[in-house]
């Protein structure tokens, strides 16, 4: 079994609360749910306004695919 892991850092200049940047990430977060069938979630910079911190999880029985998942992920991000 192998586990892989990512960070995704979000910069979202135009931002005023954290009401927005609620909106912009959660569908961003469900797409990625839905299009790659990965773990992920926000992890860091939770209170900031205009910095958001996803986590990235995919586990598969081949460490190949799980590279490709998670390249997949980072560059649909």
């Amino acid at each position: 079994m192998f586990v892989g892991v990512g960070r995704i850092r979000l910069h979202l200049p135009e931002n005023q609360s954290l009401k927005g940047k609620r909106q912009v990430i959660r569908p961003i977060i469900a797409r990625v749910k839905n299009l790659f069938n990965v773990s992920i979630a926000e992890v860091g910079d939770q209170d900031l306004w205009q910095t958001a911190e996803l986590g990235v999880c995919c586990v598969s029985g081949d460490a190949q695919h799980t590279s490709e998942m998670l390249a997949k992920v980072i560059a649909f991000a």
